[in-house]
């Protein structure tokens, strides 16, 4: 049945391709002679991979290029180039644009949309190289970095000077800032920091046809006309490169705290939001959502309970939520002053509730949160739905969804076990996980349109965090209007009118 799935993904993946390969006038494939002059312009014989070189070793070479980490899209890319400079991606990006060689950008290939990966035979780029930190000043905290530059790694440069990453994301250890901003990721913390519209100060970007747009500005106010970098936060790579990121880094907290909360019933969950608010305002930096199932599935898949069993039967989600300030003494005390105000009245809006007394337990509880990801791909083959839509109705949407498989007999035939839902209650993004037993043509039917269908009902948007990529370019109606679509495709063209970039991505 993966088999059947795979050949429906590469189905509509090749429509989308198809699409996106009538809009060019010709398009050609990397023969010999383009690797010939590849490794001419860049500097070191193994920043080329290609079946067509002499020097080719391994089909294997080529594989964790072709496909993303979960395996759904897969490619058949004959070439790889890995420039080590902004120059280097300029010269091939100009001999592409002349010759119409489709491009796919590639960054860490942590997303789960297939938005870096070909779809055919497009020749990739590789950012990797390009992982040079260019500076970085202690006193505003504004960092300059190559495109490349793994998020963990710049995490690790900044820390001795006192600052962090305003965005902090479970593939930190193999994600690239530049994949990072053209996908505009937000992470665990958006609620404390903000999104990378606001913390991205300026970009270095490599257009189409070579030309270097330097927008690489670290200034914090600008305002002089257009604010192009905010095209291509986000643009997932169709209309050029991200090669250089100015990014405005925090001071790392002095004191950090966080809390697991059992709550009884989801209608809590707002009312315990508000509170939290209101009681920790600047501290506050994370506020975490998981419903019932998907805490039990943790703790089935090798998470310690932060609770008693018998202190949570009632519970029906959880909540954790993170204080990132300048005091210990004054973050302790506004948490406790919160969990007296939970718990004090008549009827309780927490059950219970666990506080952090040790890093290990800071980070045990944290774990259970960021472990979801793995202890739902230990449970089944899951359907990712990384949605946003009012706070308020993240269980209705979750139960409508679940009502649905049940309606087509799909829960009691077995062929989905769970539908869960988890994710940040600070920015409306739900994680909607649909965990089957195997990929199957039917539960896929059974979802889709439906799951776009019941987000637009709720005026929200069908992806949160990870963009359309090639998964819901079909499916960007439910968020885009068409009128929006049009300028869309418009920016697009003005940027990339032989549609060499990233084609099947984002637009159809």
């Amino acid at each position: 049945m993966l088999t059947i799935l795979r050949q429906n993904i590469w189905r509509v993946a090749k429509r989308d391709f198809s699409r996106a390969w009538a809009h060019t006038s010709s398009v050609h494939s990397v023969n010999e002679q383009d690797v010939e002059h590849f490794t001419k312009i860049l500097s070191s014989p193994s920043s080329v991979i290609s079946t067509l070189s002499p020097s080719f070793s391994s089909s294997s070479d080529l594989e964790n290029f072709n496909a993303d980490w979960m395996g759904k899209y897969k490619g058949h890319a004959t070439t790889v180039l890995k420039p080590r400079t902004t120059e280097e991606v300029s010269k091939i990006l100009k001999y592409c644009w002349e010759r119409q060689i489709h491009v796919v950008p590639q960054g860490g290939n942590t997303g789960l949309v297939g938005g870096s990966v070909p779809i055919q035979d497009e020749l990739v780029i590789s950012l990797s190289n390009l992982s040079k930190v260019r500076s970085f000043d202690p006193v505003s905290g504004i960092l300059v970095a190559d495109a490349g530059c793994v998020l963990e790694s710049l995490s690790e440069h900044i820390a001795p000077h006192g600052f962090i990453m305003p965005l902090d994301l479970g593939a930190k250890g193999s994600c690239q800032i530049g994949g990072n901003v053209a996908t505009n990721a937000g992470g665990l913390r958006l609620l404390r920091y903000g999104s990378l519209h606001g913390t991205v100060l300026g970009l270095e970007v490599v257009l189409p046809d070579g030309t270097v747009l330097d927008q690489l500005s670290t200034m914090r106010k600008d305002n002089t006309g257009y604010d192009l970098k905010q095209l291509f936060i986000g643009s997932e790579g169709t209309i050029g490169i991200i090669t250089g990121v100015s990014i405005l880094t925090p001071p790392a907290p002095k004191s950090t705290n966080n809390v697991v909360l059992a709550l009884p019933s989801f209608s809590n969950v707002i009312p315990v939001f508000k509170a939290t608010r209101q009681h920790l305002s600047e501290v506050l930096s994370a506020f975490e959502y998981f419903d019932r199932t998907a805490y039990d599935l943790a703790l089935k898949h090798g998470h310690a309970a932060p609770f008693p069993a018998e202190e949570v039967e009632g519970a029906e989600c959880y909540v954790l939520l993170e204080t990132s300030g300048g005091k210990k003494e004054h973050d302790d005390e506004k948490i406790n002053t919160l969990l007296e105000t939970l718990l004090s009245d008549e009827d309780s809006l927490i059950l219970t509730g666990t506080l952090s007394q040790s890093p290990s337990q800071f980070a045990s509880l944290w774990a259970i949160r960021e472990g979801l990801t793995e202890a739902v791909s230990k449970e089944g083959k899951a359907y990712k739905y990384d949605i946003s839509v009012p706070v308020s109705s993240f269980a209705e949407v979750v139960g409508t969804v679940r009502a649905r498989c049940e309606e087509k007999g799909l829960i009691s035939r077995g062929l989905v076990k769970h539908v869960i839902g988890y994710g940040h209650v600070g920015d409306g993004n739900l994680h909607l996980n649909v965990i089957a037993s195997e990929y199957n043509d039917e539960v896929a039917q059974t979802l889709e349109p439906f799951v776009y269908e019941v987000v637009a009902s709720h005026r929200g948007s069908i992806s949160a965090e990870h963009g359309i990529g090639v998964m819901k370019t079909h499916a960007l109606k439910y968020s885009k209007d068409a009128i929006s679509r049009q300028w869309m495709r418009k920016i697009k063209d003005i940027f990339d009118s032989k549609g060499i970039m990233n084609p099947g991505k984002v637009l159809e």
